[in-house]
């Protein structure tokens, strides 16, 4: 099984970006507008379209205010196996260090979800930094 982890530094409050992780069902307007470009909820999974075309099924499997831990799979005839879990973390400068972790087979699938992830967290970082607000003025 292919393990891929990310971690990046986001200038936003942590609460801030807890929040928005934490919104299941506002991907697409509120965490990473842009890479996604739409999200419906479906009882306890979320239905995701991606900037690519792509539609995924993720279902919530834990979110735990406590930890800022959010943890999701994919069920496809594609995907054998996907979880997921994201976490927000304080840093002492008051920004937030987001670590992402999905583990996926088939191994061949690993490439593309990594590379997925990193334009998730360009968006993410875009959307959420502190300068956000300015350059959408």
């Amino acid at each position: 099984m292919a393990s891929i982890h990310k971690e990046i530094l986001i200038d936003a409050n942590p609460a801030d970006v807890w929040d928005a992780l934490r919104d299941f069902g506002a991907l697409h307007t509120r965490l990473v507008p842009g890479f996604v470009t739409d999200t419906k909820l479906d009882g306890d999974a979320r239905i995701v379209t991606f900037s690519n075309g792509t539609v995924a099924r993720e279902i919530l499997v834990d979110c735990d205010d406590s930890k800022r831990r959010l943890v999701y799979a994919i069920v496809s005839e594609r995907i054998k196996q996907h979880s997921a879990s994201a976490q927000v973390f304080a840093e002492s400068d008051g920004r937030t260090r987001f670590v992402w972790i999905a583990d996926v087979l088939p191994n061949e699938i690993a490439p593309y979800m990594d590379g997925q992830m990193d334009l998730g967290l360009l968006a993410m970082q875009k959307a959420l930094g502190r300068n956000a607000a300015q350059r959408a003025l």
